[in-house]
Parts: C-alpha cells; sequence; structure tokens
C-alpha cells in the first residue's frame, strides 16, 4: 500500500517550495519567517500562554541523506514546505503540584503526547501552537498543509522526505492494556507518550514512523499516533537554527 502511493508523489523537495529553498554543495537549506500560509487558531488561550511571533528560521538538512538505521531522538525532527516546524514532541510532563498539572519537571516519568494533551496544551486547528519564543510549530498534520501539498509535506532533519499518508499505513505502535501504574493512574488512552508501546512489525512502520520506499527510506505523517516521527534514522542529522 505504501509503495503504491508513493510511487507518483515521491518528488523532490525543493519541487515543491522553490522560492524557500536553496541548495549549496551538499545542503538542502530551507529559510522562513516562521509564520504560516494558512490561519492560525487564537495565542495566546486557556491551553497555551503564548503570543505567535515572526522568527529568523534557518534549517539546513543534508542533500543527499544516508540511512543509518539506528534511531536518534532530537527535538525538532523537521521542517513543512511551508517553512513551519515539526517538532511532535513536548517538553511538558504530568506534575501533580503545578495549578495546570502539567509542567516541565520530568519527575512522574508521564511526558504529554502533543497530540493526545491537544486541548491541555493549546493546540489550534492545525495541530498546532506556539512555544515560549512565539514560534508556531506542528505536532499533527494540519489539512491545510496536506490539501496543499498532496503527499509530500516536507523534509526530515536527516534530510530524508516526510510524506503525508493518513489512514493507508498503520504503525507499529499500540496503546498499553490497562491503567498507568502511578500518577497520574487511569486508563492509558495516549494522553501520555508513555502510554503507548512499539511492537515491532504489527504494523508496516517502523519505530520512526518510516519505511524503505523503492530503496529509498521514507518518513510518515500519519492519522494515528506517532501522528509524525519521534526519532530520526538517517546517518547525519542536523541541528535545527
Amino acid at each position: 500500500m505504501i509503495r503504491s502511493v508513493l510511487v507518483f508523489a515521491l518528488l523532490p523537495f525543493s519541487a515543491i517550495a522553490e522560492s524557500s529553498i536553496s541548495v549549496s554543495s551538499d545542503l538542502r537549506c530551507v529559510t522562513s519567517d516562521g509564520l504560516p500560509d494558512h490561519e492560525t487558531g487564537v495565542f495566546p488561550n486557556q491551553g497555551n500562554p503564548h503570543s505567535i511571533s515572526e522568527q529568523r528560521i534557518h534549517f539546513c538538512v543534508d542533500a543527499t541523506p544516508e540511512y543509518g538505521g539506528r534511531a536518534q531522538e532530537v527535538e525538532t525532527i523537521g521542517i513543512a514546505i511551508n517553512g513551519i516546524v515539526i517538532r511532535p514532541g513536548t517538553a511538558d510532563w504530568y506534575d501533580a503540584s503545578s495549578p495546570r498539572e502539567h509542567s516541565r519537571n520530568p519527575a512522574s516519568g508521564w511526558r504529554l503526547d502533543g497530540m493526545g494533551a491537544a486541548e491541555a496544551l493549546g493546540l489550534d486547528q492545525n495541530n498546532a501552537h506556539v512555544d515560549r519564543r512565539g514560534l508556531y510549530h506542528y505536532h499533527g498534520i494540519s489539512d491545510p498543509l496536506a490539501d496543499a501539498s498532496g503527499s509530500l509535506i516536507g523534509c526530515a532533519a536527516d534530510g530524508f522526505e516526510i510524506h503525508y499518508i493518513g489512514d493507508q499505513a498503520v504503525s507499529s505502535y499500540q496503546l498499553e492494556d490497562g491503567n498507568r501504574s502511578s500518577a497520574p493512574g487511569g486508563q492509558h488512552d495516549g494522553t501520555y507518550v508513555q502510554d503507548w508501546m512499539y511492537v515491532a512489525k504489527s504494523g508496516n512502520l517502523d519505530e520512526c514512523n518510516g519505511a524503505m520506499v523503492n530503496g529509498t527510506y521514507t518518513y510518515f505523517a500519519t492519522d494515528s499516533f506517532p501522528f509524525f516521527p519521534h526519532c530520526l534514522k538517517g546517518k547525519t542529522v542536523m541541528q535545527f537554527r
């Protein structure tokens, strides 16, 4: 199923947004003011106290990426073709002592998932919100982004492409059974990253929500967890600036 989708959709990243991309030597770089080409929600809001603001983004990736095979966790997974950062992880953990019941203190061991805790984190209709610097970023797929781009929606920090495939692929993550073993308690429902477990080969995507397509490693954005890859497998992972 993945193969049939990408046979017609796999295009050079630069073919989608030439105006914001430059290629120099072995790097492909994206520059952006960090403001999306679609409407956003209202910020600040009840779940997000920050205001959206213009940024100076310069994001470079390997123009000839190589598959390394080892999963690497990074904060910023990649950048969308409209210049908006893709950052599915959060810095928020369950914290009973906080009035919001979450903070940056990881002591509880229960990390909020961006999409699972969308309301608590103030995500807008595009599955995005704003960080302390005013940086607007995606935690899940944005309908305007998917509608405008088709399959190819962005580029990961290791240079491999990110394609939106919706429910046409099955991730290898499954909800844990039963209730959580410690506070916050309650049933595993996807609010926290730890509600999910990776079961290799239970789906057709790996732990980084990727797969080999015609000999090329490709990441996928899906309609279910993890939504965007939470790790990368390229040999060279560039850091976001």
